[in-house]
């Protein structure tokens, strides 16, 4: 008997799990425990749980290191204060075509709003701390029918995952508790179990065990165009609930989805960031805490000695506090019977530096805080070779997030937008379209996405100069070799340097209103040096008109009459 789809997920869930718990989970529960106490979750059960989970943490170096990360990888790659992304044509010509160049303009401006109106930037920074801590994240791009798309974070522990032929995560599994009113609202009574639409009305807060899956659909007919034949398919089921219903049965045309990993080695499914990179160092760090904290015990609170006399008599090591020694005890005085070394306070403080220093350099602390941790002014030059440098060592980090978030989802947002558009530019549905109509040039035509974000813009930092300095040394040429300028394409090294700053394009002319222009300024001199000659003739003749020509004058001793 063939297995039904319920069967099926319960099965794959199961497999999925015990998987990551085997491989994945002690590493991530230590992670959590020593570096990011508030990320994580082990058990369902933990939701909502306001419980201390920082018990082994004395020295938050590590956490501190992991906001400025996040905070710096935020700011850095998707700042809602800035555009941070590009959209251009893979014909480098059509570009310069006022018409598409326009239009490219309106559809960042018109997605960028999107992403102003959602979620986007709260869900952002714990996705990169997640990243930082874990090693891999995920996060969710759904519909909403009050802001058109709204995002949803998920926090290790919560999800299993997994990856196609492609090495790309295609797909996730979550476990995870929503109260009865919650199911409610989102699945309504009818999907609902006969427990739950109980509790709605006994305790509608209760907690219930829920599952999601979203993956491939392999069972789908390519013929249906329905939401259970979709490319991707999203179920949600209840745990333990009746076994013939589903809590929600749909699909998407591109995966909602989006899982970025840090670091991949191999085949492996899940990532690894700067927390298992900093994890040893933390360790030590908690260690040599704990051992200066004894050691500082230890010197205003020693272990005493006393003679035998004072047994059962009070004694204290109280300030200003007196013991009374029998004073035929001689040598057997009330004192300390260990005395700290202060060396070892300083052995001990270095250490710590050491320890805080390297967890500081996995997180990239030295990157995101280059400027206020240089210990002496430096100028401009200085600081952006600085940046220079160290933005080659976070160069395949950005890569692999521009692969596996970024990227898809930009192209998520747009096509939901072109989705709700195109209708509406048929006039098949009221209401205005989030996307102008695009220009016949650009039918059916693949777009490319460009990050002009500021960690973007670093790692193309060094073409920047190098256009610089091919120019200033063709400069310096031309003063020997005048005509060595012409080794030069100053149209294309403006378009080329724009480009690498993430220029506007509405700032940059396009190369036809510049030929425009240029065709115009010399139409406009070659009538102003035409109407110079005529002038001139016009005065010659006047002159010559106004010349006495009768008897000796100077125009017939010029002919020689």
């Amino acid at each position: 008997m063939a297995e039904s789809l319920r069967q099926q997920l319960d099965r794959r869930l199961s497999q999925l799990k015990n998987e990551r718990d085997k491989g994945w989970l002690p590493l991530w529960r230590d992670i959590s425990d020593h570096i990011a106490p508030d990320m994580g979750r082990w058990n369902t059960s933990d939701v909502n749980e306001g419980k201390r989970r920082d018990q082994l943490i004395i020295n938050s170096t590590g956490r501190s290191a992991l906001k400025v990360l996040a905070s710096g990888m935020f700011s850095g790659m998707t700042s809602p204060s800035r555009p941070w992304f590009k959209l251009a044509t893979p014909d480098a010509a059509l570009m310069e075509f006022g018409p598409v160049k326009t239009w490219l303009h309106q559809a960042e401006l018109a997605m960028q709003d999107v992403f102003a109106r959602s979620n986007l930037y709260n869900v952002l920074p714990t996705l990169y701390a997640e990243q930082g801590a874990f090693g891999i994240g995920a996060i969710a791009c759904m519909p909403d029918d009050d802001e058109f798309i709204r995002f949803y974070n998920f926090t290790a522990g919560s999800y299993m995952a997994a990856t196609s032929a492609r090495q790309q995560v295609d797909t996730l599994y979550r476990e995870f508790k929503m109260t009865a009113r919650q199911m409610e609202q989102q699945f309504g009574k009818e999907a609902l179990s006969s427990t739950v639409q109980t509790l709605l009305s006994t305790n509608p807060d209760a907690w219930v065990d829920v599952c999601h899956a979203v993956e491939p659909n392999d069972k789908r007919i390519a013929t249906r165009d329905d939401s259970r034949n979709m490319p991707i398919r999203s179920v949600y089921w209840e745990k333990g609930g009746d076994q013939d219903k589903m809590l929600r049965e749909s699909g998407f045309k591109s995966s909602p989805i989006m899982v970025p990993r840090w670091d991949v080695n191999g085949e492996n499914v899940y990532g690894s960031g700067p927390g298992s990179v900093a994890l040893g160092d933390t360790k030590a760090l908690q260690l040599m805490e704990k051992r200066k904290a004894q050691m500082l015990e230890k010197g205003v609170n020693p272990p005493m000695g006393a003679p035998g006399s004072l047994r059962g008599q009070r004694a204290s090591i109280l300030p200003g506090d007196i013991t009374y020694i029998d004073q035929n005890a001689i040598g057997q005085g009330f004192a300390p019977l260990y005395e700290i070394n202060p060396g070892w306070y300083s052995a001990l403080r270095s250490e710590i530096m050491a320890h805080e220093e390297r967890i500081n350099t996995a997180f990239f602390v030295d990157l995101f805080l280059m400027i206020s941790s240089m210990d002496d002014v430096r100028t401009a030059t200085e600081i952006a070779a600085r940046k220079e440098e160290k933005m080659l060592m976070l160069g395949p980090v950005l890569e692999r997030m521009n692969d596996e978030l970024l990227d898809p989802l930009i192209d998520r947002v747009f096509n939901l937008m072109m989705e709700q558009s195109a209708p509406r530019w048929a006039g098949l549905l009221p209401g205005n379209p989030m996307l102008p109509p695009p220009p016949k040039e650009l039918a059916g035509m693949d777009l490319n996405v460009e990050y002009v974000s500021i960690l973007a813009q670093a790692q193309k930092a060094l073409g920047v100069s190098g256009i610089e300095r091919a120019i200033g040394f063709a400069g310096n040429l031309a003063g020997i070799q005048p005509d060595i300028i012409d080794k030069i394409d100053f149209d294309q090294a403006v378009d080329e340097y724009t480009a690498m700053l993430g220029v506007p394009p509405t700032i940059v002319r396009s190369d036809q209103d510049v030929a425009q222009m240029r065709q115009a300024r010399a139409q406009a001199q070659q009538q102003q040096a035409a109407m110079e000659q005529m002038s001139a003739g016009i005065q010659g003749a006047k002159l010559l008109s106004e010349t006495d020509v009768s008897g000796d004058n100077a125009l017939t001793a010029l002919v020689g009459q």
